[in-house]
């Protein structure tokens, strides 16, 4: 049950975070937005395969949101009821988002782009391939550190030279970076991208009970605080 998140089509995992944003819109109190909160907290803890990457998300979506409660607080009369209603709505409308992104496999979403939604081919292969190379960041950081400390110079305790080590780790992945979109630019025009109109893709779009379900699911949870907004 917890590897759904996997299973389920891209579109049906972007759909989590779009029915969180439409329901974060009927967040006016309080209540509403704790038991909104609640229930997404309930529906991550049922069915993610893990814990700590939705409590990272948690964390970058929270500083948004104190900001939001320190703005709303100190501009709105100092009322911290409407304060952290705020707050909390800003979680609700992008935590669940954030979790779900990180789940979407690049290449399943281009093929579920272009054959579901139709979107024109050229963009999406161009979308698909952008992602790809988003997503090989991450690994090309950690070959960089390990380069790095088998020369001597990994990280040190004094956080003004901590600053000048994650400046040169950047600046070599913006030079890999840069590279790699010339190498994948270049393979792209050979294999005709310019000129081609009709595509194939890797995977035929098909719809599963599992993703109905997981639409389901997503426009259920998107649909709370729209149901405790008329029932409180």
């Amino acid at each position: 049950m917890r590897s759904w998140v996997l299973r389920i089509n891209p579109l049906v995992q972007l759909s989590v975070g779009l029915f969180s944003l439409l329901g974060s819109f009927w967040i006016r109190s309080l209540p509403v937005a704790l038991i909104a909160l609640g229930a997404y907290v309930v529906a991550a803890v049922l069915l993610l395969p893990g814990w700590r990457y939705p409590l990272a998300c948690l964390g970058f979506t929270a500083i948004a949101a104190v900001t939001i409660v320190y703005s709303t607080w100190r501009l709105g009369g100092h009322d911290i009821e409407e304060a952290i209603t705020a707050g909390t709505r800003i979680v609700v409308l992008a935590w669940p988002g954030s979790v779900m992104a990180g789940y979407v496999d690049p290449s399943r979403l281009a093929d579920y782009l272009a054959q579901t939604l139709r979107f024109p081919a050229r963009m999406i292969a161009a979308f698909a391939a952008a992602l790809q190379r988003f997503t090989g960041f991450g690994l090309a950081w950690q070959q960089l550190e390990r380069v790095r400390w088998v020369r001597g110079f990994g990280p040190k305790r004094n956080p003004v030279a901590n600053g000048r080590y994650a400046a040169n780790i950047s600046f070599a992945l913006l030079v890999q970076a840069m590279r790699g979109a010339s190498a994948s630019a270049i393979a792209m025009d050979a294999r005709g991208f310019a000129t081609a109109h009709d595509r194939t893709w890797a995977e035929p779009a098909t719809w599963t009970r599992l993703d109905f379900a997981g639409l389901f699911v997503a426009a259920l949870l998107g649909a709370v605080a729209i149901v405790a907004r008329f029932l409180i």
